[in-house]
C-alpha cells in the first residue's frame, strides 16, 4: 500500500529475514522485502535501512519505519520530495 504525505510516501510491506539475497517482491499479496539478515537485536530493521537506501538512492536518515520494529509487518516512510524519487518508489511499491 502506498499513502502520500507532505514529508513523502509510506509504503506498507512484508519483510523476510534470513534469505538468500536481498530483494523486493511484488505479489497480490502485497509488498515483500526478502533481507538476509537475522531478526536479532535490530540487524534486520538495519539491513532493510541500508538496502532500500542503495536501491532508491534516498539517505539512509531520510528512511524511517513507522510501524512494526519487532514485526514483519512494516510501515515505512521515505523522506523525499524529488519527484524523480517519488516516481521510481511508486513503480517498485504499486501493485
Amino acid at each position: 500500500m502506498l499513502k502520500f504525505t507532505k514529508e513523502g510516501i509510506i509504503v506498507t510491506l512484508k519483510i523476510s529475514p534470513n534469505a538468500s539475497k536481498n530483494e523486493i517482491i511484488k505479489s497480490t499479496d502485497g509488498i515483500k522485502v526478502k533481507i538476509t539478515a537475522q531478526p536479532i537485536d535490530g540487524k534486520a530493521n538495519k539491513a532493510l535501512t541500508e538496502f532500500l537506501s542503495k536501491q532508491f538512492k534516498i539517505p539512509k536518515t531520510s528512511i524511517e519505519i513507522l510501524r512494526g520494529e519487532t514485526s514483519k509487518d512494516k510501515t515505512i516512510l521515505f523522506k523525499t520530495s524529488d519527484v524523480t524519487k517519488i516516481e521510481l518508489l511508486k513503480s517498485a511499491f504499486e501493485i
